[in-house]
């Protein structure tokens, strides 16, 4: 595909491999950067997570009050049709934010309006009265939030040199565990007013952004070079032009890798809480909405410690596609435990064991991903086309899982699938070829 060659200058990566015009970050800025980008990495999962786990299957659930079937299939629908605004914001907001040049920054006015207006969103949703009505609240805050997470993933690129990224990308990896404790805890506390839940889960992401624009750096536009100027043509060649990331095979496999890996993990995770309510004997007084949290507990215990130690030994190693292949591998084997296991018990390891595999994936396959991205000065644009990986199975994922639930065999069926499809993403890695 043709296209504007910037000039060499311009173009050209630094040897640490940071995107040209984005200063790159020294140790003592790391030590601010890092947490702080965690923080908002966290925030934005928490959000995902506590809406998806907790509060709106409770909100489906009430407004189709015991009916098993019906609550299934439309949580299947919001959750599939929601994505789709998720999967299409993501790389628009990541090349909004690669081409801006703002006085308050390249990426920060991405991050802070698209929270804001998630929280309005979420409000919307708190009042949604109808199936209807949750589903549009949902995709307008699908579609907001994937304008922030865009900006907030064209940080790490950007800002931290290759030999950084594996240590990082851990602390990436760790937050998304956390996460799922954060964002399930704070939405159990709301399961009397799932309104306030919403609102509650928004204000965090709001909180964490702003705090990660005012104490670091975003290059602002006297500091950075001139976008490339906008080119024209058929609306197919400017799609063309968007995805053009896609013809580079290794940036092809590690998506399609993740892909397959999220598919897997969708399918369990977004009907975690109808698990352990009609598949699950839970022990007597445990209710579903509080056992979430039990499970995502474990699940970040296990993160925090392979993710504390798989980023930094991959980079001292400098083996990122090693890493990313044996944990990929272990998560997908992760979702056969509730499958011999259908109990309490088997839910408790299987919390642990994906937490520990999974997270450790997500970590080092991030840094994995920054070292195939093919256009530095796209960085954020390219992260969101290999974030539709991650916003692309929700889509299907619902409307998989129920076809599943309700026609192909029920929940024990939904542990076999997701584990298989999960198998076939981490095998791909292998394939993936220059990187160790």
């Amino acid at each position: 595909m043709s296209g504007h060659t910037p000039p060499a200058s311009d173009a050209a990566a630094r040897p640490d491999g940071t995107a040209h015009g984005a200063p790159p970050t020294g140790r003592r800025g790391l030590v601010r950067l890092v947490p702080l980008l965690g923080a908002g990495n966290l925030s934005v999962y928490a959000f995902y997570l506590g809406i998806t786990s907790v509060l709106l299957p409770l909100h489906i659930q009430g407004l189709h009050p015991g009916d098993e079937e019906a609550a299934v299939a439309d949580l299947g629908l919001v959750t599939g049709v929601a994505a789709v605004f998720g999967t299409v914001f993501n790389p628009i907001g990541g090349a909004l934010s690669d081409r801006s040049r703002s006085r308050w920054g390249r990426r920060n006015p991405w991050m802070v309006g698209g929270a804001l207006a998630s929280v309005l969103a979420a409000v919307l949703m708190g009042l949604a009265d109808s199936v209807l009505m949750v589903l549009l609240g949902w995709c307008l805050a699908q579609a907001t939030m994937n304008l922030c997470h865009a900006a907030l993933t064209g940080i790490l690129p950007d800002r931290v040199p290759d030999h950084r990224r594996g240590t990082v990308a851990s602390v990436m990896g760790m937050a998304l565990s956390v996460a799922g404790v954060l964002g399930t805890g704070l939405a159990a506390l709301f399961t009397a007013r799932i309104e306030l839940g919403y609102i509650a889960l928004g204000g965090v992401v709001v909180a964490a952004v702003v705090l990660l624009c005012t104490f670091t750096h975003d290059p602002r536009g006297e500091e950075l070079p001139p976008p490339a100027p906008a080119e024209h043509g058929t609306p197919l060649a400017a799609l063309g032009r968007f995805l053009s990331a896609l013809t580079h095979r290794n940036f092809a496999l590690v998506l399609i890798g993740r892909a397959l890996l999220f598919l897997g993990y969708f399918l369990i995770m977004g009907y975690q809480l109808y698990i352990l309510d009609y598949h699950i004997e839970l022990p007597g007084g445990l209710s579903p909405a509080a056992a979430v949290p039990v499970i995502t507990t474990l699940g970040a215990v296990g993160t925090v410690v392979t993710a504390a130690i798989g980023g930094p030994l991959s980079d001292r190693l400098d083996r990122r596609k090693l890493f990313t292949l044996v944990s990929g591998v272990a998560s997908a084997l992760a979702m056969l435990i509730p499958f011999f296991m259908p109990t309490w018990t088997g839910m408790i390891l299987f919390g642990l064991a994906i937490g520990s595999a999974f997270g450790c994936f997500l970590a080092v396959d991030t840094a994995l991903a920054t070292l195939v991205l093919p256009d530095k000065e796209n960085n954020a644009r390219d992260m969101g086309v290999l974030n539709i990986a991650a916003a692309g199975p929700q889509i299907m994922a619902p409307f998989i899982a129920s076809t599943i639930i309700l026609h192909l065999g029920g929940y024990s069926s939904l542990f076999l699938i997701g584990a298989a499809i999960g198998l076939l993403g981490a095998l791909s890695i292998a394939f993936v070829k220059g990187v160790r």
